[in-house]
């Protein structure tokens, strides 16, 4: 039986891409000036007119998705008895994935023959986005859902996430390093390099003087981890910086072949949180250890 995949604007894929491969997603919502805007992965919302009023020092906040409103979501194909998959964003960055299961316990309760599969995919941005894009492929090459299912619980963590930052204060707002840290990083060019652990939380665990130092640890830390790189493609997200997101790629495509690089602006949801300036990248590798 065939079954309907589903995730949330937090993937950063192209909602062409999604449509195309008939993938449905739920928008996060993000406040700015006074004003609630959709993340509807660029159907509408207006990229270049957000990053500029982060650049003149907009500071916006997001939301998670509330259970009502993955209930609606899910509901259209639960009545249909139609079963779901869905790939979250990470429980260690939104309560969303919380949301989503309360919301599949309810619909259980309606519906005694529900079947929903929720998966915290413990990425962000195009870390989710390419579990996505391989469970998309894995589709269309005919595999059934319990094949699937048992490809995410063998793959999901596979996933490693190398991230920068240019501007220290969305990361100071959000907790992650202190006010004092931001200002001396800010007056020394610091640059910091974050992953996603296996908790799926951000954690900054270097950092290095200069953008393009940071820009080839990206790069450097990507081509040592990547397993079978042949078969592999690799993303790259980027918030108002296309330039530097060609250089990483490029600094990665001299000293490795993979089977595709593919680059897309960071979501307006993450970029919210990392600020413009950030650069990401994506890859398969070895296992994150579960602590």
């Amino acid at each position: 039986m065939t079954f309907k995949l589903m995730t949330d604007s937090c993937c950063d894929l192209p909602y062409t891409y999604l449509e195309a491969n008939d993938v449905d997603f739920i928008s996060m919502t993000i406040q700015l000036n006074g004003k609630e805007l959709v993340d509807d992965l660029g159907k509408t919302f207006d990229y270049n007119w957000f990053l500029q009023e982060i650049k003149t020092g907009g500071m916006p906040t997001t939301s998670q998705v509330n259970v009502g409103r993955y209930i609606e979501f899910f509901r259209p194909f639960v009545e249909k008895k139609m079963p779901i998959l869905y790939l979250a964003f990470s429980s260690g960055l939104s309560g969303s994935y919380q949301s989503a299961m309360q919301a599949v316990d309810i619909l259980k309760e309606e519906y005694a023959d529900t079947e929903i599969y929720v998966i915290d995919t413990k990425a962000a941005s195009l870390g989710e986005g390419l579990l996505v894009s391989e469970v998309i492929q894995l589709k269309e090459d005919g595999h059934t859902l319990d094949d699937i299912l048992l490809w995410l619980s063998e793959n999901t963590m596979t996933v490693h996430s190398w991230v920068t930052v240019d501007d220290l204060k969305h990361l100071e707002r959000g907790g992650r390093i202190s006010k004092a840290a931001a200002a001396i990083g800010g007056l020394m060019n610091v640059k910091p390099i974050i992953i996603v652990d296996e908790q799926g939380k951000l954690q900054n665990i270097s950092k290095v003087r200069g953008r393009g130092k940071a820009l080839k640890k990206l790069a450097d830390e990507t081509v040592q981890g990547l397993i079978e790189p042949l078969n592999q493609t690799l993303f790259i997200a980027y918030a108002g910086d296309l330039e530097s997101a060609e250089k990483v790629k490029a600094l990665i495509e001299e000293k490795v072949e993979v089977k595709e690089i593919r680059v897309h602006p960071l979501g307006p949801t993450i970029t919210s949180h990392t600020g413009n300036g950030c650069i990401a990248v994506f890859s398969r590798g070895k296992k994150r250890e579960i602590k």
